[in-house]
């Protein structure tokens, strides 16, 4: 019996500027980003909704 691959742990990202953090289970549905979406799927012109920095600007944190 085959068992699906284990998907790799949600991450969380924070903005370096403000603090702001991204979580990739809850997502940002005020923003149009669904629970689950992972930062690599957050849109490229996406923005910190509290200070406004790039996704550049966003360091993954430690587990």
């Amino acid at each position: 019996m085959n068992q699906p691959a284990t998907q790799a742990a949600f991450r969380t990202w924070m903005c370096v500027v403000c603090g702001f953090i991204y979580d990739e289970a809850a997502g940002l549905p005020e923003e149009g980003i669904a629970p689950g979406t992972r930062w690599e799927d957050v849109p490229e012109d996406w923005t910190c909704p509290d200070c406004g920095v790039t996704k550049d600007d966003f360091e993954m944190m430690p587990l």
